[in-house]
């Protein structure tokens, strides 16, 4: 047989090898485990996060490295006079629901029903003093200006932010950062930082556009060059990455595959607010039989609803949703989207490790793979979404990106936590990539 020349598209990369090197003291990889804000705000008795040394050591157990957490910049340093409130921390969650329960009882992330106080600068070194004892690193990042306010019972925290301009809010970000930087020096652990991210998801955040503000993230990089700082993308333009501004230190991206999901997300209008008429016959069809009226659920604390990026008609209809009906539904209509679904996860996975390589930045996918279903939705735990889950993140490793989630539901609050086994086998197959 005659070996032809097919020109250098040809030839093949070994896109394996990382997109960037991250500092030497951090893991060859991370693997990641998303703890977001519930590490403090289900932290009650009896809660996931009650026992941090506990919850921390298991993790560790599993096969764990990385925690990705919001370390609430904004409220412990940000200089706003919330000093005392971030010292006894009143978590209350979306507030009382009308017949019993609470609002976001059954909404992933939102299951908080508070009842308790924390010192939240005390909780957070208590974190990392347990990382280290079981030498695990910490993500730290920003959900304040997409919904960590909202769990507080006193609107004073998201008042404070929402105070600052629009324009000011990185700025504010990166010097609270700044702060919280040299406050946990200070106390021995700055090597157990792997990644400062100026906020989580700054494309679906209460922030302007990132683009025009990398100056900031810059700024934050020049006084720390030992540490890796950036800021995340929810969705990162993946057919236009040029537009990601060169000054991130890292690609940390978000990779959902929404898929069938979205199909069905716009067949009963979920995501949506304000939509007469709602619910529609097709998600009434979803509901549990003792789902009570829109009218008489009402809704949380308008302040609330301000503090967060998700809908009044999201909290209804999570919370009353047939969580086996939703996943039948998606079980019976996944199978055209198959195909699609994994390409479009392969596909961004690839986008975002191209843009690393080019610039010679790690890169993480800090979230993933198919996206917001019910707490109790088991979609992406079967072998459907755990299937979709392997694809992404094998892919991550073949194309050299650093840091990786094995789902952002594989973690304490989740019902996917007990998939141990699962996640054994798949951080031991990240771990030995490192």
């Amino acid at each position: 047989m005659t070996d032809r020349y097919l020109g250098s598209a040809s030839l093949p990369d070994d896109d394996a090898t990382l997109t960037g090197a991250g500092p030497a003291h951090l893991p060859g990889r991370l693997t990641i485990t998303l703890w977001d804000f519930s590490w403090y705000t289900q932290a009650g008795p009896g809660e996931p996060y009650a026992d941090l040394e506990a919850t921390v050591a298991d993790a560790a157990a599993i096969g764990y490295n990385a925690i990705r957490i919001c370390a609430a910049p904004l409220l412990l340093f940000g200089g706003l006079g919330l000093d005392d409130l971030a010292a006894d921390l009143e978590i209350e969650g979306l507030g009382a629901a009308p017949g019993g329960g609470y609002y976001g009882q059954r909404t992933r992330w939102y299951d908080t029903p508070g009842g308790f106080r924390i010192d939240l600068g005390a909780r957070l070194l208590a974190l990392f003093d347990a990382a280290a004892r079981h030498d695990m690193v910490v993500i730290l990042a920003s959900w304040e200006y997409q919904q960590s306010p909202s769990f507080a019972a006193s609107p004073r925290w998201f008042e404070a932010i929402d105070a600052v301009p629009l324009d000011e809010r990185y700025d504010v970000l990166a010097a609270a950062w700044d702060r919280m930087i040299g406050w946990l020096t200070a106390h021995g652990h700055r090597e157990r930082i792997a990644l400062v991210e100026l906020h989580n998801e700054v494309d679906f955040s209460i922030l302007p556009d990132i683009a025009d503000h990398g100056g900031v993230v810059a700024g934050l990089r020049a006084r720390h060059p030992d540490l890796l700082v950036t800021a995340s993308y929810g969705k990162p333009p993946h057919l236009a990455m040029h537009r990601v501004p060169a000054e991130l230190g890292a690609a940390q991206c978000h990779v959902y595959s929404y898929g069938v999901l979205d199909a069905l997300q716009q067949r009963i209008d979920i995501r949506s607010e304000g939509t007469a008429g709602f619910p529609n016959a097709a998600l009434r069809e979803l509901l549990r039989a003792d789902a009570p009226s829109v009218s008489d659920y009402a809704r949380p604390a308008p302040w609330k609803l301000q503090a967060t990026v998700i809908t009044d008609q999201m909290i209804y209809g999570y919370d009353w949703v047939d969580p086996s009906a939703w996943d039948a539904w998606l079980d019976e209509r996944y199978p055209p989207y198959a195909e699609v679904m994994h390409r479009e996860i392969a596909s961004r996975v690839i986008a975002i490790a191209a843009w690393a390589r080019w610039r010679g930045v790690p890169a993480i996918v800090g979230e993933g793979w198919v996206g917001y279903t019910p707490l109790h939705g088991s979609f992406e735990e079967s072998d459907i979404g755990r299937g979709l889950a392997e694809h992404g993140v094998r892919t991550a490793l073949d194309h050299g990106v650093w840091g990786v989630v094995l789902c952002s539901n594989a973690a304490p609050h989740h019902p996917m936590w007990q998939l141990r086994e699962w996640q054994q086998a798949l951080n031991a197959e990240i771990l030995a990539r490192g």
